[in-house]
Order: structure tokens, then sequence, then C-alpha cells
């Protein structure tokens, strides 16, 4: 199942008190970054992100998902209503985000 653009604009609404966010859409989902990294994405109208140890540890009760078959565990963030929670979330995940790779 794809996701929609409508909850692809919410949460980007909800991220809204950061600047740098960007997104590609990708065979029906979408890749989220911030400042060039990628930090999680859209899938199947769940936000997940990366399970970096900071995230782990702002969100500890959080459930791990698939995104898609064959893909590595992601948490699933559920409350999407806490903006300044998810600033301070994808803030504190930022040091730990690998720096993207460089095209050849």
């Amino acid at each position: 199942m794809a996701s929609s653009k409508e909850y692809l604009e919410y949460v980007l609404e909800q991220l809204g008190g950061l600047e740098e966010i960007s997104f590609r859409a990708m065979m029906g989902e979408y890749i989220l970054y911030y400042k060039g990294k990628i930090f999680g994405g859209i899938y199947d109208n769940r936000f997940l992100i990366k399970p970096l140890k900071s995230a782990e540890r702002l969100m500890p009760n959080a459930p791990h998902e698939i995104p898609y078959e064959g893909a590595k565990e992601m948490l699933l963030v559920d409350d999407l209503e806490d903006r300044d929670f998810l600033d301070f979330l994808i803030n504190s995940m930022y040091d730990e985000l690998p720096e993207p790779k460089r095209k050849k």
C-alpha cells in the first residue's frame, strides 16, 4: 500500500519547527531528510525513524516495525501531536545519522 500525499503533508506540518526538512518520493513511499541526512520515512502511512541510540532513549516503548519486506526494523512514531518533542527527537538524532553517500 502506498502512502498518501495527505499523510506526508501532515507529518511535514508537524515537523514544521525544523528547518531543512525535505523528502523524496520513492516507489509510493517517502524518504525524509534533515539537513541532507536520511532520518526516516513515511511507509504505508506510518512515520518511521531510524532506530538510533538517541531515538531509542527518547522513545523506549516505541514499537519496532519493518517499513517494507526485506528492510531493517525502524521505530514507529505514533504520537505526532507533540511538535516540540518531534523537533527535539530529530535534532537529537542528527549527530548519529550517517553522512550522505557521495555520488560517483
